[in-house]
């Protein structure tokens, strides 16, 4: 299937899977790490402040694709900045290696800073092969999307099985190698890509280049310090309040940049009924992430403490549950990627919004099925895994159905010239998506299981009212935004 893509696909593919078996792999393990016992090498955090803290990074890895899009689109071009990213990821997982407290926060932050300048432009370079070849273009993020999912296999498995048996920094280091064969693996193959992403999209001089490098030197600069005074305990981070602050800011910097691109981007009135479409999307996206984003976080506790892992008379890793969304990804993913391009021939492809409809709707089934399983587990002290694969596999199809079409369509929608950009912008969905998730977490994990019935089931009522909507509202919208000639090219293809 791969073969009638573009050859770069395949560089792009790699790169990303191991830089997703890096993130994910540490993830797996980040709140299991802060949550265990001083005595078991671990922080001693409580489960609230594990999971804020967890939600703020997660948040930021995502708030951080902004000026990672902007970099790339004015200074640097998607190919380097890409590079530059690997590199910096690499770094922050092996400062995390290292068995210091005192490192934790800034590995952590290296890892937001590269994951900030890859993740978007990455992105942005698979939407920049099919500049010619649009009716694939869908298909190919779709398989773009199997190479997170294999890297989050390969994360979970290694740095999971490593981080709870052997010692929680093995498994920090082995993201840290995990995202060195990335970085080789991307260098030896960068020529293939092409002029694609190889320069700045925006034109701008040797003067004014250089004044936006020093801006960002002394950006860089001020973070390292408020980093080291708090190293030296200058002060100290309390995370609730920090993620809810945290919240305010991404949605107040969300709203702040679609007004800015809608009013102050130059844009034509075709344009703007895109950028329009953009935000619905994006709304949707925020909402879905919130939900999915539980499995590194209350998912992860409730398989830690509440689910039953034993099997043939062996306790398995709790990270090791997280497999199943990527194991899901990768078998299902060929199915939907061919799903769409068959009702596309046969005139029946669903609208952008219809999908984010049905993405939603089957996450909220997820979590109807997780609120029974944590019944389950107060009334029987603990709960059959199946409940958390049910879970996981619901959850997996509505990522299918809603992430990788996300990808698409920033893709196709936004103005050419703002492309990284916009990608950033939807970045900032599952930056926001992230924030509430941890804020979500640490209410139902500090209350105790008794509590996670009731916050799952709002949850999946809330899911399901904001499915309806899109679904709604989707053939309406879709023939606003886009011209009858574009709707009928739509169809052809």
């Amino acid at each position: 299937m791969i073969n009638n893509h573009p050859k770069a696909l395949k560089v792009l593919f790699f790169t990303e899977m191991w830089e997703r078996m890096s993130y994910y792999g540490m993830r797996g393990i980040l709140v299991l790490f802060m949550t265990a016992s001083i005595q078991n090498g671990g922080l001693d955090f409580s489960n609230s402040s594990a999971s804020a803290i967890y939600g703020i990074y997660a948040a930021a890895v995502y708030l951080a694709t902004l000026p990672g899009g902007w970099i790339a689109d004015n200074l640097y071009g998607q190919q380097k900045t890409v590079l530059y990213g690997g590199i910096i990821i690499m770094f922050g997982h092996l400062i995390l290696a290292i068995p210091n407290m005192s490192l934790f926060y800034f590995g952590l932050t290296l890892v937001v800073i590269g994951t900030g300048l890859l993740k978007p432009n990455i992105s942005a370079l698979v939407g920049g092969l099919y500049e010619n070849k649009t009716d694939m273009r869908e298909s190919g993020f779709t398989i773009f999307y199997m190479s997170i999912n294999l890297g989050s296999i390969l994360g979970f498995f290694i740095c999971g099985y490593l981080g709870e048996n052997i010692g929680w920094h093995y498994g920090f280091g082995a993201a840290g190698i995990g995202m060195l064969f990335g970085v080789i693996q991307y260098k030896l193959n960068m020529k293939s890509l092409g002029k694609t992403g190889l320069s700045p999209s925006n034109s701008i001089n040797l003067e004014v280049k250089n004044k936006y490098e020093r801006i960002i030197l002394v950006i860089s600069l001020f973070i390292s310090l408020l980093i080291i005074s708090g190293l030296m305990g200058f002060w100290s981070i309390d995370p609730l309040p920090l993620a809810n602050i945290t919240t305010i800011v991404i949605a107040s910097i969300s709203l702040a940049y679609f007004f800015y691109i809608y009013f102050l981007g130059n844009l034509n009135k075709d344009e703007k009924k895109k950028i329009i479409m953009i935000f619905i999307l994006f709304i949707g996206a925020a909402l879905f992430w919130s939900g999915f984003d539980q499995g590194g976080s209350s998912f992860n506790i409730f398989a830690k403490e509440y689910t039953d892992r034993m099997i043939f008379g062996w306790e398995y890793p709790a990270s090791w549950l997280q497999i199943l969304n990527p194991l899901f990804v990768v078998i299902l993913a060929p199915f939907i990627s061919y799903l769409w391009i068959y009702l596309g021939r046969k005139m029946l492809d669903p609208s952008l919004p219809f999908k984010f409809g049905m993405g939603l709707i089957f996450m909220a089934i997820g979590f109807i099925i997780i609120a029974v399983g944590a019944q389950i587990a107060i009334s029987e002290g603990l709960a059959s895994a199946k409940w958390l694969l049910l879970t996981y596999l619901f959850h997996t199809i509505g990522e299918l159905i809603l992430s990788p079409i996300g990808l698409s369509a920033i893709s196709s929608l936004s103005p050419k010239r703002y492309i990284g950009q916009m990608m950033g912008i939807w970045f900032l969905a599952s930056s926001l998506g992230a924030i509430l998730a941890g804020l979500i977490s640490g209410q139902a994990t500090n209350e105790g299981l008794s509590s996670m019935p009731d916050l799952f089931n709002q949850i999946a009522i809330i899911s399901t009212i904001a499915g309806l909507i899109l679904i709604l509202i989707a053939k309406p919208l879709q023939r606003w935004v886009f011209k009858k000639s574009e709707l009928w090219a739509g169809k052809k293809k």
